[in-house]
């Protein structure tokens, strides 16, 4: 008698195993049957694939990042390859398929209606064997404004910042420039042997060997009247974190070179910077920024937009992928670049 209700009980325990395990079976297939029947994000959610990370360094795309993180619904990131099939948009950076760290999977069946997306933040110079490429990409991810989908190293926004910087009397640092890669071929590289014969400039960063950790960087600058902001290329649209970082969250004033000032004047806040441009030389330069640093109120008139902005920069790639869904809805459907070295150098 025993034995029968012991049997009895295992069997029914192993049918509502069987009966649990089935069900989950079930509503997987549906899943995936639901995420390949309805493309271009009809299905509800907008399914990006990673196909690798930027310079190796891999984030975490636990649970939906794009909603918790920057409150970007219907948004879902992933770097598993084998959502190839499903994903609405596939990202490929590159830096590691022009180097061979990783490669376009043109032996994979690819939905009609997937988007291939070519990404890079790097100027024209450092974006090689572009033509390898043609005929492949839907849509440019770039800091460029005239992108598909345009990912600036920073963005001026309405509010004050709420900083705290050294008053100008107080700081004992007339200009600084934080430079790693530094070529003697640069225009920036000239225009700074000539500037610095004429004011104190402190160098820092690996090219001499002074490098500042990420919690020195802005206190330094900020004990700074001036900052270099000198870009290592001169080509369009292309502002780097030397300017939203490192001048701008430093409360130093930035001299800059690098794309034209129109430029500099559609994307940072009025009256924030000195274009090298403006000045015939070097030397007039450093005039007019002794002159200034002698007077007071003239200086702090280039301080005065942080009443009334602030800065945001982009420094997490997952928060940079996340605005393919708020750009989706108006991207063209059918674009492919057949030259993109045109594009990129254009």
């Amino acid at each position: 008698m025993c034995k029968s209700k012991l049997r009895l009980a295992c069997f029914i325990l192993t049918l509502h195993v069987v009966i649990f395990l089935s069900l989950l079976f079930y509503n997987s297939f549906l899943t995936h049957r639901e995420l390949q029947s309805y493309p271009n994000g009809a299905h509800g959610d907008i399914r990006i694939l990673v196909w690798h990370w930027p310079f190796g360094r891999s984030y975490s795309l636990d649970g939906n990042k794009c909603l918790k993180m920057y409150n970007i619904s219907r948004c879902l990131l992933t770097n598993d390859r084998a959502d190839f099939s499903a994903a609405d948009v596939v990202v490929f950076h590159h830096y590691e398929l022009s180097r061979g760290l990783s490669s376009v999977p043109l032996h994979l069946d690819r939905p009609a209606s997937q988007h291939w997306v070519w990404m890079s933040l790097e100027p024209p110079v450092n974006n090689v064997k572009l033509t390898h490429f043609n005929g492949l990409f839907n849509w440019t991810m770039s800091y460029r404004r005239d992108a598909d989908i345009s990912i600036p190293y920073g963005q001026t926004m309405l509010g004050g910042d709420n900083l705290s910087f050294p008053a100008a009397p107080n700081r004992s640092c007339f200009a600084s420039w934080v430079v790693s890669k530094y070529k003697p071929q640069q225009t920036r590289a000239a225009f700074y042997q000539r500037l610095k014969k004429h004011i104190p400039i402190e160098v820092y960063g690996r090219w001499n060997k002074k490098p500042l950790p990420d919690k020195k960087l802005l206190p330094t600058i900020s004990n700074c009247l001036f900052y270099l902001s000198f870009e290592n290329s001169e080509k369009k649209d292309y502002i780097s974190e030397k300017l939203w970082r490192n001048a701008f969250q430093a409360g130093a004033v930035p001299v800059v070179l690098g794309p034209n000032k129109a430029t500099y004047e559609a994307m940072t806040p009025p009256h924030s910077f000195i274009h090298v441009a403006d000045f015939n030389s070097p030397a007039d330069l450093a005039t007019y920024l002794k002159i200034l640093s002698a007077d007071r109120q003239a200086y702090e008139k280039y301080l005065e937009w942080h009443n009334t902005y602030r800065i945001k920069t982009y420094s997490d790639w997952r928060e940079r992928l996340c605005q393919i869904c708020v750009r989706y809805p108006s991207l063209p459907a059918r674009k492919v670049y057949h030259d993109l070295d045109s594009w990129v150098n254009s």
